[in-house]
C-alpha cells in the first residue's frame, strides 16, 4: 500500500517520530550513564513508561483507522520493535543496578556508545521512511554499528573469560549484561529492517 499523508493519517507518523525520539534518548541516556559509571535506571524507567504510552496509542489508532498509511501488521510490527529497543535499554540499566555491577567496564560503555549512535540513526530513518534516498544512509550506518557492536562484544567476552582479575560473580553478571547490550543492538537492526520493508512497500 502506498504511504499517504492524508490528514487523518498524519498522526501515525507523528507517533512513530515520538517513539523513535524516545528510543534515541533512552540509548543516549544509557550511554551517558555507563560512561559516568552509573546505571541511569531511574531515567530509563521513565522513558520506558513514555515509550509504552506511545506504543499503546499507536495500537489504539490502528484499530480505529479505516485507511492507515501502511499495512496494519507493518504499523504494529514497527511500533512493537521500537518499544522493544527502549525496554531492552531499561533492562540493561535495571540489571546493572540490581546486580550492583560496578565499576562499569570500558567495553560496556563503548557498546552503549554504539547504541547511542544507532539511536540517532533510527530517529533519522523513521523521519525518512517515505524518502528512500535519505533513508538508505541511515540504514547502512545502523548495519555498520551493529557490526561494530559485535566486535566490541566479542572482544569484551574474550577478555572477561581470559582468566584475568574477574571474579566468578563478575563473569556471570557481565556475560548476561554484554548479551543484553548486544541484543539491544540487534533490536535496532530489526527496527531498521522493518522500516526498510515499509519503505519498499510504499515505493
Amino acid at each position: 500500500m502506498k504511504l499517504s499523508l492524508l490528514p487523518r493519517e498524519v498522526r501515525f507518523f507523528e507517533l512513530f517520530n515520538q517513539q523513535a525520539a524516545i528510543a534515541s534518548l533512552a540509548l543516549a541516556e544509557l550511554s551517558k550513564s555507563l560512561l559516568q559509571g552509573q546505571s541511569g535506571h531511574a531515567r530509563l524507567r521513565e522513558l520506558e513508561h513514555q515509550a509504552d504510552d506511545v506504543a499503546h496509542e499507536i495500537y489504539m489508532l490502528t484499530n480505529m483507522t479505516f485507511a492507515p498509511p501502511a499495512e496494519p501488521e507493518d504499523i504494529l510490527s514497527l511500533a512493537h520493535a521500537l518499544d522493544d529497543v527502549v525496554d531492552l535499554a531499561e533492562e540493561v540499566s535495571d540489571k546493572i543496578e540490581l546486580y550492583n555491577a560496578y565499576p562499569i567496564p570500558k567495553p560496556a560503555a563503548e557498546m552503549a556508545d554504539c547504541l547511542a549512535c544507532a539511536g540517532k540513526e533510527l530517529e533519522q530513518a523513521v523521519r525518512s521512511i517515505e524518502d528512500a534516498a535519505a533513508l538508505a544512509p541511515a540504514l547502512l550506518e545502523i548495519h555498520n554499528l551493529e557490526n561494530r557492536g559485535d566486535r566490541v562484544t566479542r572482544d569484551a567476552l574474550e577478555n572477561l573469560f581470559s582468566g584475568g582479575s574477574s571474579t566468578p560473580a563478575d563473569l556471570i553478571k557481565w556475560k548476561e549484561l554484554y548479551d543484553l547490550l548486544e541484543l539491544t543492538m540487534d533490536q535496532c537492526e530489526t527496527v531498521a529492517e522493518i522500516i526498510e520493508t515499509v519503505s519498499l512497500k510504499s515505493a
